[in-house]
């Protein structure tokens, strides 16, 4: 008998590739939601019996696109235009899904969609957060700094922009890639964070979304290579997920970079992204800021120990960052690196003039720096203050117990 967690682990490790190939079969985003979500309540009623599919996604893909058939069949209005639609339902509905070819690929596809240059940025990455990775709109509009109901309309208007301007769902032309490309790698970046370090709830990774992320960059390193940018972006993926291991308890705590048994890390992967971090900043032109922050990334995987880190270079790095895509984002992590380099006094310094200037209210992981490096400097009652405001920004259950845990050795 399989247990609901289990069987919720499945959910949330095929709906995003189920749902981009229901989105295909359909040809719309709201009836591919619902159809999605009519073959969970069955899957839900019929695996807890036991009845749990060989291939989870291909079962969902199949009954939810005869309840796609279903809900067309049931809506008057879906007449004309939409009998052709129905039609090829019927003809497919009984077909299997085919693993999709590598210039066919269904999330790819789906991504390309999202990052339509008809979109603004941010509702690029609202709509892919929401659909290729499978926020609630809630955890997008946390993401965003705004209200769960405007980002709901947000996303609402999106799709039917999709719909009524006939935005393709497809992977474009060779000569219509590189104008969406930025778009596209920073929305396969944001699927990775999630799957890295999640948005919320019980478990600090999400590793499906992970590898889906590096699955998808690799496609694109196929579809169009050479690209320093893609290149960097891969890189960096893979050197951050070859630790995904050695992050972690078997309890679910964070193990901090620090505390980390290397010989957990993925030696094979490290190799792997090495090799593509020389790829990409061999790349003619200017330095990628994906490539610089993979060059960063690689420094760490080459430390045989934490003390052996070589941080005045990745202090270097941050501000060769800093030049070519400055954020404060990036403020913060070179803060933390000079931390490393001139002490955490200076660097919080650097934290405080990001404050000053407002650049991150609202980010959750700045009260987190700054209660570091007041912990580092032994002002505890700044810290402890710090860290409750840390805790208040954050909904990583993981990452509350760090805090408290920090707190705690502060008391004794």
């Amino acid at each position: 008998m399989i247990s609901a967690t289990d069987i919720d682990k499945i959910f949330r490790d095929e709906a995003g590739r189920a749902l981009a190939t229901l989105i295909r079969l359909v040809g719309d985003f709201d009836l591919a939601e619902d159809a999605l979500q009519d073959a969970f309540a069955v899957a839900l009623e019929r695996w807890s019996a036991g009845e749990v599919p060989d291939n989870p996604r291909a079962w969902l893909v199949n009954v939810g696109r005869n309840k796609a058939i279903d809900r067309i069949r049931r809506q008057a209005a879906f007449r004309g235009k939409q009998q052709a639609l129905l039609h090829e339902l019927e003809l497919n509905a009984n077909t299997p899904a085919e693993p999709p070819a590598m210039l066919d690929d269904d999330m790819l596809r789906l991504i390309f969609t999202c990052c339509h240059p008809a979109f603004a940025a941010e509702v690029q990455v609202a709509l892919t957060l929401r659909t290729v990775c499978g926020l609630s709109a809630a955890q997008v509009a946390r993401a965003f700094l705004v209200g769960e109901d405007a980002m709901a309309q947000r996303l609402v208007r999106a799709k039917q922009k999709i719909r009524l301007a006939g935005i393709p769902y497809e992977v474009p032309e060779r000569d219509a890639l590189a104008p969406r490309l930025d778009g596209v790698l920073a929305v396969i970046y944001l699927v990775y964070t999630e799957g890295y370090v999640a948005t919320s709830g019980a478990d600090l990774m999400r590793p499906d979304l992970a590898t889906e992320a590096i699955r998808l960059a690799r496609l694109l390193d196929r579809l169009m290579p050479d690209r320093a940018a893609i290149k960097g972006l891969l890189a960096l993926m893979l050197l951050h997920d070859a630790r995904r291991a050695g992050r972690e308890t078997a309890a679910g705590d964070i193990v901090l970079l620090e505390e980390q048994d290397r010989s957990l890390w993925d030696r094979a992967q490290i190799e792997q992204g090495l090799r593509l971090v020389d790829d990409a900043l061999r790349v003619p032109g200017r330095p990628q800021p994906y490539a610089v922050q993979a060059a960063i990334a690689a420094l760490h995987a080459r430390a045989a120990s934490f003390e052996e880190t070589d941080w005045p270079q990745i202090a270097g790095l941050y501000e060769v960052l800093l030049r070519i895509n400055p954020s404060p984002v990036i403020e913060l992590n070179h803060a933390a690196a000079v931390s490393m380099v001139d002490g955490p006094a200076r660097a919080l310094d650097l934290v405080d003039a990001i404050t000053a200037r407002g650049g991150l209210d609202g980010y959750e992981l700045l009260p987190a720096v700054r209660a570091d490096l007041l912990r580092r400097l032994e002002r505890k009652r700044e810290a402890r203050e710090a860290y409750a405001a840390a805790t208040a920004a954050t909904q990583l259950e993981p990452l509350r117990r760090l805090y408290a845990r920090r707190v705690r050795e502060m008391e004794d």
